[in-house]
């Protein structure tokens, strides 16, 4: 999977960035240490100033890549999901059987991140981490309808689409394809999340994951319908 991915390159809507920090290693610099400072600190605390002092370059050359932090986070959130979306093409673009292909993009999209030696400068663990953690407050916002007409979603919508069209080979009279589709990219993120902060609120620990709650979740509901 990490020699498919190494000639690939992520694309991110241009509204999100001043200039493509892809484009100087200053650029990658400030991708790198706004993963490791917003892992650490959070979001709310996390400010341009303190960026540009760890990376030892002034707060205004940060601002040239890109307009405020909410556009960073956005910039961070759709890369990982666009990253999401390369390993699931890849990991089911020969798998014929419907089931099959659902239960492994299922897995795919909710099991435990590890590092992908692809991407030097972007730790996906902590990135990972930062999407479990952050990404309801990308858009959670008054102007998310209009971000949402500018693009800002589109490969996190393009996910659910995927996942919808495999609910439907699976099942083609369950009605609800969609819904059940955003549920597992929510839920994926939503039950890692509890089951770090949350325990007495999920029943995924150590020996159950959330690959395996909504594996059954999803099976259940799509073959109790196939059955009616």
């Amino acid at each position: 999977m990490d020699r498919l991915l190494q000639g690939v390159q992520i694309r991110i809507n241009n509204k999100l960035f001043l200039k493509d920090p892809e484009s100087s290693e200053l650029g990658k610099k400030i991708i790198e240490l706004s993963i490791q400072m917003i892992n650490e600190i959070g979001s709310e605390s996390f400010t341009f100033k303190k960026l540009g002092q760890n990376i030892g370059s002034n707060e205004s050359s940060i601002y040239r890549y890109f307009e405020n932090k909410h556009k960073l986070l956005l910039y961070l959130t759709s890369w990982y999901w666009s990253w999401l979306e390369y390993q699931l093409v890849f990991a089911t673009n020969s798998i014929k059987n419907p089931k099959e292909k659902l239960l492994k993009s299922i897995l795919i999209i909710t099991r435990e991140i590890k590092e992908d030696s692809a991407f030097s400068h972007i730790n996906e663990v902590l990135l990972n981490k930062i999407v479990v953690n952050e990404y309801s407050k990308s858009y959670l916002t008054k102007e998310v309808d209009e971000e949402n007409k500018e693009g800002y979603f589109v490969v996190y919508k393009r996910l659910v689409s995927r996942l919808r069209d495999m609910i439907k080979e699976v099942n083609p009279g369950y009605v609800y394809p969609s819904s059940l589709a955003s549920t597992i990219l929510e839920s994926g993120l939503h039950q890692h999340f509890l089951k770090d902060h949350f325990s007495s609120l999920t029943d995924c620990n150590d020996n159950v994951t959330p690959t395996q709650y909504l594996t059954h979740l999803v099976f259940n509901t799509l073959n109790q319908n196939l059955n009616e």
